[in-house]
């Protein structure tokens, strides 16, 4: 059995080939996109997001490894959230790692007090949701979430 959880150039292909296809139809081609990706999803959603610059219109990553898409954080120029659990210490790192690498304007680092790296604790993943949805409120209206 293959695990393709760690082929960050697979899931990205796979982002930006579901983008692609969605730009190809009238009905989706106008709705803007937003990327919500966890762990090793968040390097796929932040390597998409500066192939697909224009089509995207921000990130929010839960957790994420952006240590995997460093070669290409220069180039994401849209609104990106990182979001990390304050007892995930080693994640906290590549975390503040990536977002001065990130080349976006609009970025944040936000580490929720309490959370592990699944946000298993009562209430921290209701608090992942509520700051995602901010973001993609302020930043992507009306959002297609990939």
């Amino acid at each position: 059995m293959v695990c393709n959880r760690f082929d960050i150039s697979l899931l990205t292909n796979r982002l930006t080939e579901v983008v692609k296809y969605l730009e190809k139809y009238s009905s989706a081609s106008q709705l803007p996109i937003g990327f919500f990706g966890a762990s090793a999803g968040a390097a796929a959603a932040l390597r998409a997001a500066a192939i697909l610059q224009k089509s995207v219109r921000a990130v929010v990553s839960r957790g994420g490894r952006p240590d995997l898409a460093m070669d290409k954080l220069a180039v994401v120029n849209v609104p990106v959230l990182l979001i990390v659990g304050s007892l995930d210490t080693d994640v906290i790192t590549m975390n503040q790692m990536a977002l001065r690498k990130i080349g976006s304007n609009q970025k944040e680092l936000e580490i929720i007090s309490g959370a592990s790296h699944l946000f298993e604790e009562p209430g921290k993943l209701e608090r992942v949701a509520e700051l995602a949805g901010d973001w993609f409120e302020e930043f992507v209206p009306n959002p297609v979430l990939v």
